[in-house]
């Protein structure tokens, strides 16, 4: 797994262990990367642009953007969605 250097990941030793998983962490600035991540980013913030107040978005519509981009086929995997 490939993260940020956030604050929020300072427990990432316990998510390691807990997933048995290796964690890398990305250079600042290099969003390069994280592609999907960054191309994720861009896909949801067609449906709520920089600057939203999430506090004011429901779960009703988080679910719909979830629904909406797990939906999507995706070229990497033969055109099946991750759904």
């Amino acid at each position: 797994m490939t993260f940020d250097n956030d604050l929020e990941l300072a427990e990432h030793a316990a998510i390691c262990k807990k997933l048995g998983a290796d964690i890398y962490f990305a250079y600042l600035y290099a969003s390069l990367e994280r592609g999907l991540n960054e191309n994720t980013n861009g896909l949801i913030r067609k449906y709520f642009p920089k600057g939203t107040d999430f506090n004011a978005v429901t779960d009703q519509q988080i679910r719909f953007v979830m629904d909406r981009l797990n939906d999507r086929p995706r070229k990497t995997s033969g055109c099946y969605s991750p759904n």
